[in-house]
């Protein structure tokens, strides 16, 4: 009786395991299907709101009334390690606060990508050195979608990979000037960062499914990220400095995280 029983629970199994191998074979050739990248802004735990202060790890606190930053490069990892990045003609976004939904967040909607189970995101703050080295025609619609952002450096080449405008505070003064434009100027200071994010479960694309990945962006990274700045020593002001904006650029790659996907 015992060996019945054994017998039967590995036929049991052997039927289980093929039923999950067929599922993990299942033939993609020729699917896409489209992702929604949902990015949300925040402060820590809290959500981001125009006009409210917020306290930095030192004496000092911010409020922004402007919150934009580009996003380029994507691309998709699965879960055999092979790559697709999205075409580069498209591949360029500017993810402005000021679009945001009732829920805060802003869409990013990748068309046409070839199904698959990813397991990781990645892509640029900014504008890499190759995009940039098109010049005006190579840029094609997004250089005017940036100039009408303001995006652009009005007296040098290149492109403001964030925009963070509004007001600081600290023990000793109130509401001073604060504007943070980090990004590149031309071919002789290069600012262009990547992150890649590992996701929490496999993000199934098909024909029939349009994922969700929600991409917190903690703001309060930008300053009291990778390295702790002080408005108050400078960083209240960030241009074109080559001391400065390369400390902002590893902040804001450092602020982005993963909080959920879905696969309906």
């Amino acid at each position: 009786m015992k060996l019945i029983k054994f017998t039967f629970a590995l036929l049991v199994c052997a039927a289980i395991t093929s039923c999950s191998s067929d599922d993990s074979t299942e033939d993609l050739t020729g699917q896409t299907g489209d992702i929604v990248l949902k990015f949300d802004n925040g402060v820590g735990d809290q959500d981001f709101i125009f006009g409210t202060s917020y306290d930095k790890s030192n004496d000092e606190s911010f409020k922004l009334e402007t919150l934009k930053y580009i996003v380029s490069n994507i691309r998709l990892t699965d879960n055999e390690g092979n790559t697709f990045m999205y075409p580069s003609d498209s591949n360029v976004f500017i993810v402005n606060e000021a679009d945001g939904n009732t829920a805060g967040e802003i869409w990013v909607t990748l068309n046409d990508i070839d199904a698959a189970n990813y397991t990781a995101i990645t892509f640029g703050i900014g504008i890499d050195q190759e995009r940039f080295a098109l010049g005006a025609d190579g840029q094609g619609d997004f250089l005017t979608e940036a100039q009408d952002e303001g995006m652009l450096w009005s007296w040098a080449s290149g492109y403001k990979f964030i925009r963070f405008d509004g007001t600081y505070s600290t023990s000793t003064v109130t509401d001073e000037g604060l504007n943070l434009h980090m990004g590149s100027v031309g071919t002789s200071l290069d600012n262009y960062k990547e992150t890649t994010l590992s996701l929490p479960n496999e993000v199934l694309v098909r024909e029939d499914k349009t994922p969700e990945i929600h991409i917190k962006a903690d703001i309060m990274m930008a300053f009291d990220g990778v390295t702790s700045v002080s408005f108050t020593d400078g960083y209240d002001q960030v241009h074109v400095d080559a001391v400065e904006t390369p400390v902002i650029a590893t902040n804001v790659a450092s602020m982005f995280s993963v909080h959920h996907v879905h696969n309906d």
